[in-house]
């Protein structure tokens, strides 16, 4: 029997692991109505309630599935340090990792009739597949229609390399296809500000200036670019961002070679609105911006689901 007598044009939602309100955002410009949110850290609470009004509920750990508002899709970015590389891949034997078990209590306990979920790349490929496959096992246990994919933020219109795993599921067996790439890239032109309106505190050493314009002697570099060092301690001079991070260097990444992205720069390669207030410090919005998800490509995937 069908589950869907719903107006998807008015369909509620919950945001888990909500951050500062990417997922909302897109899903609330396909016609979503936001009806319960959860975010742990103070300084994303601050951000998310001065956008949306509202402060989320705090720690999901703590949160009895029962009382959470009836919803028609949950959404969540579940926390992906556990599964990254960054976070030493370390799964289910990390806290963090367990917390996609209070996903699926709320699920089992409230029902909804889809769900999608984000994670980092190397959630597939962690524990020889092990991970994932327990994870998708679980999901469709409860009785849901599983598809997933990876996507990149590259191929919808973001001017940042950013991959990310989609697990999106239904109740009902429905035909579903993951959004395909637009063909089209905003330019860093569009996204960057003009030098003399960022805060000097975030100009680089000449120093550092000159051993990055050194590492880089003889290669074509574009501009604008954002120059990326990698792990190894290479250069790249790139025509887009490479992927934020919540616990990258300061120098990770530099506007021109020059100077690193402003709070608004950061806002902007996720794909938030200008409109989007910033209430909190330069620090917390990289963090925030480093956990948060590429809106357009969220957005591609709502308006398919």
């Amino acid at each position: 029997i069908a589950k869907y007598s719903n107006n998807w044009s008015e369909f509620k939602f919950i945001d888990l692991f909500a951050g500062i309100g990417g997922i909302r955002i897109a899903f609330e410009s396909v016609g979503g109505r936001c009806v319960w949110s959860s975010e742990w850290d103070p300084a994303a609470q601050d951000t998310y309630e001065a956008n949306f009004g509202e402060r989320p509920a705090g720690d999901i750990t703590k949160i009895v599935p029962s009382t959470i508002p009836d919803h028609d899709i949950l959404l969540g970015g579940f926390p992906c340090q556990a599964f990254s590389i960054i976070g030493s891949m370390k799964g289910f034997t990390d806290t963090r990792g367990t917390l996609f078990f209070n996903i699926e209590a709320i699920l089992r306990d409230k029902m909804p009739s889809a769900f999608m979920l984000e994670n980092v790349t190397q959630l597939r490929s962690h524990d020889k597949g092990r991970t994932f496959r327990v994870i998708i096992q679980h999901l469709e246990s409860l009785g849901y229609h599983v598809h997933s994919t990876v996507l990149n933020a590259l191929d919808f219109g973001l001017p940042q390399k950013r991959e990310r795993t989609f697990i999106i599921g239904f109740l009902d067996n429905i035909e579903f296809e993951f959004p395909k790439p637009t063909g089209e890239i905003t330019s860093l032109s569009q996204i960057l500000e003009r030098d003399e309106e960022v805060d000097p505190k975030l100009w680089a050493s000449q120093e550092i200036v000159e051993n990055r314009r050194a590492s880089v002697n003889g290669k074509g570099i574009p501009h604008p670019s954002i120059w990326h060092e990698n792990k190894g301690g290479n250069i790249s001079p790139l025509p887009y961002s490479c992927a934020l991070r919540t616990g990258a260097s300061y120098n990770y990444l530099l506007v021109n070679g020059i100077r690193r992205p402003s709070s608004r720069e950061l806002l902007r390669l996720q794909g938030f609105p200008d409109d989007f207030k910033i209430v909190v410090s330069h620090s917390a919005i990289r963090r925030q911006t480093g956990n948060s998800v590429a809106i357009p490509v969220v957005r591609a995937v709502a308006k398919n689901m």
